[in-house]
């Protein structure tokens, strides 16, 4: 069987909020997703990421929670396991809205950093809706992406050491959605950056 050769592909810009370390024990409860653009062999075209966006607010999946970790969304898990989406039903709906703005490009996850979103999102797509619109391994960080183009060691690497015209203007809020559409600026213009001078 030959592989399906992809020539271009579709970045999304997502943000998770969750109430600890690891999805299982602890529950995602605000994801937030936006179009940040598309690439292909000539680059990366930015798209207004306030155009095509995403968001819910999740039922917590059990009773533990870092109370540290909830502060920083500022999210009520009480009001959410009244009113929140069940998992199973916002990551389909999820699923479908990243196949349907992707429209025949190959969708990628994009995050800063994306290891912590990433491994909530993955986990959660594939417990609720046993497949991941972005493969096992669609994801791109920005993080490394920012630290291969400036040659710094990625620990070395943090929004505060970036220069100021690569961030984004809007503030990062703890709310998925605002961050997501944040991430996806700072995405473009990363992408258009070809490094220090």
């Amino acid at each position: 069987m030959v592989a399906q050769s992809v020539t271009s592909g579709r970045d999304l810009s997502v943000d998770i909020e969750a109430d600890g370390p690891i999805p299982g024990p602890y529950s995602m409860l605000g994801l937030g997703a936006a179009v940040a653009g598309f690439h292909d062999a000539q680059g990366f075209t930015a798209a207004d990421p306030q155009q095509q966006t995403f968001y819910r607010e999740l039922r917590p999946i059990s009773e533990e929670f870092d109370p540290q970790a909830l502060a920083v969304s500022g999210l009520d898990r009480e009001r959410l396991k009244a009113e929140g989406s069940e998992p199973g039903v916002a990551l389909a709906e999820f699923g479908d809205w990243v196949r349907e703005v992707s429209a025949g490009r190959q969708p990628v996850m994009c995050g800063y950093p994306a290891s912590y979103d990433w491994t909530f999102l993955y986990w959660y797509l594939i417990r609720f809706t046993g497949a991941s619109p972005f493969g096992h391994s669609g994801c791109l960080d920005m993080k490394t992406l920012y630290a291969t183009k400036a040659g710094l060691p990625l620990r070395a690497v943090a929004k505060r050491t970036m220069p100021p015209h690569l961030l984004s203007e809007r503030p990062h809020s703890h709310h998925a959605l605002d961050d997501a559409v944040e991430q996806a600026e700072l995405l473009a213009n990363l992408m258009a950056w070809p490094g220090p001078a």
